[in-house]
């Protein structure tokens, strides 16, 4: 007497598997997605400090060397060249910042500590980061 064989667990086992993998993979890619946003998060907010750093360095050398032409009038700096992963790689940055701008104003009052305007605004795919402050240079 032969038992009769059940057809159909094997595609049973198969769709089950591939509803879970699927249900994974779900999962995962919102984790994905919410990992991406804060590392590009990061990565603008670094990008912006070392922005706001450049342009206090520039306007500090500038003063120093009283290039009294530089102040109270604005300047945009060129960020093309700056490296864009620094610390990170050990090849250099090819291209720099993209979509990035640095724009500083010296301000000197007499009798008063030096003034610098820095604006900064740094981009990466549909997002932005802008900043905007006033420092006081102590020499």
């Amino acid at each position: 007497m032969k038992k009769p064989r059940q057809k159909g667990f094997v595609l049973i086992l198969v769709i089950t598997a591939m509803a879970i993998i699927g249900l994974d993979m779900y999962v995962l890619t919102g984790g994905a997605n919410t990992m991406l946003f804060q590392s590009d998060t990061a990565y603008l907010k670094a990008c912006k400090r070392n922005l706001v750093t450049s342009g206090l360095a520039w306007a500090k050398q500038n003063i120093r060397n009283n290039s009294r032409e530089n102040f109270e009038k604005t300047v945009e700096l060129d960020v093309s060249k700056m490296p864009s992963n620094a610390g990170f790689r050990l090849k250099p940055a090819v291209g720099g910042i993209r979509g990035s701008t640095l724009i500083v104003t010296i301000s000197i009052q007499t009798g008063e500590e030096p003034q610098v305007q820095i604006k900064t605004r740094v981009s990466r795919g549909r997002r932005t980061f802008r900043g905007d402050g006033k420092y006081k240079i102590r020499l």
